[in-house]
Order: structure tokens, then C-alpha cells, then sequence
């Protein structure tokens, strides 16, 4: 939805862009929080009513939504502001009153250097074909993450991108690809209408805003395997969770046929966490990296393998794999992140600290 006329919530997203925060939360009867940097702070404000807070919505909630908030009490929504920017909007009830979440989102795609990923994920997000999928929890950076990978494909390939998205969050610009964008409950049904769709598209690539249910994997996994790029997400913690997951969507019976086409498809795995920075400027990537090379993709195959997949990424440094805490490592050795930051972002604390004892880099 786009706006070009004064609402209530117009300040509250001023101060949102203005003071560089990535959230704005509203409650009834509280003040407005704002997330900058991971931490949520109050706004100089006053606290926002519940008729401020009803108002605010019916200003801002898609016609077509009214009646599933009034039966459901959640939507999910974009917004876009004249002057102020794009947001994605999730809006619910609480103990009876309207609470909604802003999420700030970016008009045109981040480039992948930009980012300060590292290297092999230029590479993934070349591969002409296969599985990709980029993990993490809520508010770790997936979807910038996934833009920007869409954009070094928009940069470098000539070829028809679809995306599938609810709702779309970051606006691409057709540079080298062709890239369409489509948004559930306005451009399309839902996930699974749209992939079938999709195969009529003639994509080259897909981007999938999420794997939610068994029919969106197992379309995500047909098409990589019939030689389109997939792009999806997963709120997943580390690749081997990942690979569980994608497999425990499908019933018991269907589970090693998975394995096989997985095993396949895959082109890789992205799990990342953001970790503030030692000099308080914002936070950095820690990723995980996972490649699907011949013993990975054995690992996925074998069930009783499957477990040794993290020591499979932290054996792969020359295939561009590693763990999160190799990754912490060379961030704690490079002093863009603090010990204690490091040990709060690591799988293992206990290992992590065990690593950097023997490399010297702190005291024993």
C-alpha cells in the first residue's frame, strides 16, 4: 500500500528513519520503541492511546485485509510512505488492543560487497542452478541477505527472475535480468499457487520469501532439480539443523527420496547471526558456510552421517566452508567484534574459547 497523505503513524516512522533504526514498535498505552542495533529503546514521546493506536491501522491496512484482522487478529502488510520510505507491517491483538510492527525495508537491493559477506556467497549466488536456502532467526539479516544475492544475479546474468514474496520487502530494478515480483494475497493466492505458476514463467531463477510448508519445499526442490536457481529461507539455527528440517517436512515414508533430491539440489547453505560491534557502529555478519560437496552431500543421503555434517563445514575452509566459530574467530582476531560478543553468538562457547586459547589470542 502506498501512501501520500498525512497519517498518525508518519512521525513515529520519521523518527524510525531518522534515528537509523531497523523497528518500530506500537503498543496501546505505552511509548513507541524503536530497535537500533539489536536493542529497543523508547522514543521521546508521549504514550500512544488505543484510539490512536485503531486509527493508526484503519489509516494504513489494505481494504482486503479489514475482515481477516477483525477474524484472525494478525496481518501481514507493506507500506509504503511518500517521503519517508517502505516498511513491512505485521499488525495483531494483545490482551484486546491493535500492537503493530514496523520493520524498515530498503528501496533497491544492497550489493553483496556492501554487505560484508564473505567471498563464497558471490559465488553461490552465481550458480546457474540448484538449491540455495539462507538461515538465521528473525531480524538476523536473511532477506537482506537474499536481496543482495538477487542483485549480484541482477548485476552479472542475463535471465528472468521471479520472486515470491509476503510481502515483498526490498524492490529490485531490472539491471542485466528481468526480474518480476510477486506479493501473496495481491499479486498471487498463496506460496503454492504461485510456484506452480512459476514453472510457467520461464524463470531462470526463483526466489522463495520463505520454505513454509511441505508443498513450497517440495516445488522449491522440483525446480532446482530440473535446473533453476532456488533462493529461500528457513528459521533455522546452523546447516545441519537446516537439513533436518527440509527433511522433516515430508512423512516418514518419503524421507529418503528427500534425502536423494536434496542431496542433489543443494548448492549450499547460508546460517548467519549479527554480533554488535567492538567501536558500537551497528553489528556484523557471523555466517556459517556450507557447501555441498561430495562428502556433505553423502552426509545428507546417510542418515547415520547426517551428524557429522559441522565437522564436514569446519574440515572445508578450501571448499569456502566454516562454523560460526571460525567465523567468530577471525572477527575476534580482526577486533571488529569483543570477546564477550563472541561468546554470546557461538554455538559452543565452551569450544570457541578452548580455539582461541590455542591460537594465543587470549590468556590461558
Amino acid at each position: 500500500m502506498e501512501l501520500n497523505r498525512p497519517t498518525a503513524i508518519e512521525p513515529y516512522l520519521r523518527a524510525l528513519v531518522d534515528h537509523g533504526g531497523s523497528d518500530l514498535h506500537i503498543k496501546a498505552g505505552v511509548v513507541p520503541r524503536i530497535r537500533i542495533d539489536g536493542t529497543l529503546r523508547p522514543l521521546r514521546s508521549e504514550p500512544v492511546s488505543e484510539v490512536v493506536t485503531d486509527q493508526m491501522l484503519a489509516e494504513i491496512i489494505r481494504a482486503d485485509l479489514v475482515d481477516e484482522f477483525a477474524l484472525t487478529g494478525e496481518a501481514d502488510f507493506a507500506l509504503m510512505v511518500d517521503g519517508v520510505g517502505r516498511f513491512r507491517v505485521n499488525a495483531f491483538r494483545q490482551r484486546g488492543h491493535v500492537g503493530m510492527v514496523f520493520r524498515r525495508v530498503a528501496i533497491g537491493a544492497p550489493a553483496l560487497e556492501s554487505l560484508g559477506l564473505p567471498a563464497p556467497v558471490s559465488a553461490l549466488a552465481l550458480q546457474p542452478r540448484g538449491l540455495i536456502l539462507v538461515t538465521g532467526p528473525t531480524g538476523s539479516g536473511k532477506t537482506t541477505t537474499l536481496a543482495g544475492m538477487i542483485d549480484e544475479v541482477n548485476r552479472y546474468r542475463d535471465v528472468h527472475v521471479v520472486t515470491i514474496e509476503d510481502p515483498i520487502e526490498i524492490i529490485h530494478h531490472d539491471k542485466r535480468a528481468l526480474i518480476n515480483q510477486r506479493e501473496v494475497r495481491i499479486d498471487t493466492a498463496d506460496f503454492k499457487v504461485a510456484m506452480r505458476a512459476a514453472m510457467r514463467q520461464d524463470p531462470d531463477v526463483i526466489q522463495i520469501g520463505e520454505m513454509r510448508d511441505v508443498e513450497t519445499v517440495h516445488a522449491g526442490l522440483s525446480a532446482a532439480e530440473t535446473g533453476h536457481l532456488v533462493l529461500s529461507t528457513l528459521h533455522t539455527v546452523d546447516a545441519q539443523e537446516t537439513i533436518n528440517r527440509v527433511i522433516d517436512f515430508f512423512p516418514p515414508h518419503e524421507q529418503q527420496q528427500v534425502r536423494l533430491s536434496l542431496a542433489g539440489a543443494l548448492r549450499g547453505i547460508l546460517c548467519q547471526r549479527l554480533i554488535p560491534r567492538a567501536d558500537g557502529r551497528g553489528r556484523c555478519v557471523a555466517m556459517e558456510i556450507c557447501i555441498n560437496t561430495g562428502r556433505v552431500a553423502d552426509a545428507i543421503v546417510d542418515k547415520s552421517k547426517t551428524g557429522t555434517i559441522t565437522s564436514l563445514i569446519a574440515e572445508g575452509r578450501f571448499y569456502g566452508m566454516q562454523t560460526f566459530d571460525q567465523h567468530l574467530v577471525e572477527l575476534y582476531r580482526s577486533q571488529t567484534i569483543t570477546l564477550e560478543e563472541a561468546m554470546a553468538g557461538s554455538s559452543s562457547p565452551h569450544d570457541l574459547e578452548v580455539e582461541l586459547r590455542r591460537l594465543g589470542l587470549v590468556a590461558s
